[in-house]
């Protein structure tokens, strides 16, 4: 497969739906993903849409690969710039896949493709093929392949003509668990021997933390945060950001010792301290919100002895619920409830069950620091 060492975009945009308005900023290089995040109804398909020229933004500028692709113009000699979706050199996937039911996977495959009969096309095809797992398939129509199968052949329909940018719209969201994470891993390969930028959209933390080089998270048409995936997802710096990515614990406290040796603070609440992390401008007495992921708490029957951990709360469990690919513990202790994650093996292992009593436990670095 041929490399586009030339490929990138970026841009700044502002499209108007009704009330709605989406103002946007965003910039991919070449072999990377950039994912959008955000909640329903935030803007990532308008934002997707604009891009691929699909809907026309009021102001700003969209630049492929070198190529402005829009320009609003602003009167005084800038001239204003429309390339048609066609002549964007877009590729786009979406989570429907839109293949032609008339079609094989072959002939989907070559669609986009100047001359699909020809010998530069059928090696495409071929290369493609191999790349996406597809073999013995060639012939089939789309009504015979499963959910996986028609979504890589979305795959390599779009990436057949070598697009200049890979636009993806939650298109693994149909799929179970397994398949995104094979798919995912499929297409990573794929963008990084391709070196086409790819901006993709996802509600899957998971799948966002897996493929994405840079995480933009969006709210109500603006851009809250943005940033590497760890940074920008498991330890937001903001409430707000937390709550939209899904920290499931937030413990409003108060700070009431500042140890620097250790590195270090104590946090209380009612009854219950923590450590977390020693943080610049927090001082004695302020009030302060603590999130910790549910991933990140270990449940004990009992506290453990000797442990590098620096917190340990007792509680009873108030609630278990399947959470795939496994379950959420909710523990009350003392009126707090802590959210914690285990898989279906550690559930019966203990035997957990409502009103046991469990501890939890888990360390000061899991903690971190929210602003608003």
């Amino acid at each position: 497969m041929t490399k586009r060492t030339d490929a990138a975009a970026f841009g700044r945009f502002a499209v108007s739906l009704g009330a709605f308005r989406l103002e946007l900023c965003f910039s991919v290089a070449a072999g990377e993903v950039l994912v959008l995040f955000g909640p329903s109804g935030a803007g990532k398909t308008t934002a997707l849409r604009a891009i691929a020229g699909l809907a026309r933004p009021d102001d700003g500028h969209i630049a492929i690969a070198g190529r402005t692709v829009f320009a609003a113009g602003d009167g005084t000699g800038q001239q204003a710039v429309w390339a048609p979706p066609h002549r964007r050199g877009v590729g786009y996937v979406t989570q429907q896949n839109h293949l032609f039911p008339h079609l094989t996977v072959a002939r989907n495959i070559a669609y986009g493709l100047r001359d699909r009969q020809g010998a530069m096309a059928q090696q495409r095809v071929a290369e493609l093929i191999d790349r996406l797992r597809l073999n013995g398939l060639e012939e089939r129509r789309v009504w015979q392949l499963s959910g996986g199968q028609q979504q890589r052949t979305a795959l390599a329909r779009a990436l057949a003509p070598s697009p200049d940018l890979l636009l993806l719209d939650e298109p693994f969201a149909a799929l179970d668990m397994e398949l995104r994470r094979e798919l995912g891993a499929e297409l990573r390969a794929a963008v990084r021997q391709l070196d086409v930028p790819v901006i993709m959209v996802t509600h899957s933390r998971e799948e966002a933390l897996a493929l994405g080089d840079t995480v933009q998270i969006i709210d109500a048409g603006r851009t809250v945060a943005v940033g590497p995936p760890l940074t920008a997802l498991e330890q937001p710096g903001r409430g707000r950001v937390a709550r939209l990515v899904g920290v499931e614990n937030l413990l409003e406290m108060r700070v009431t010792a500042r140890l620097p040796q250790d590195g270090t603070m104590v946090c209380d609440a009612g009854r219950h301290s923590l450590e977390t992390p020693l943080a610049d401008g927090c001082a004695v007495g302020d009030t302060v919100t603590v999130g910790v992921r549910a991933s990140d708490i270990i449940l004990a029957s009992g506290p453990l002895p000797q442990s590098s951990a620096r917190n340990t709360w007792a509680g009873a469990v108030a609630a278990v619920t399947l959470r795939p690919p496994g379950y959420e513990v909710a523990l009350d202790c003392d009126g707090i409830v802590l959210r914690c994650h285990i898989t279906g093996a550690s559930l019966e292992s203990m035997s957990i069950t409502p009103g046991m009593p469990l501890w939890a436990i888990f360390k000061a670095s899991s903690c971190f620091l929210l602003s608003e």
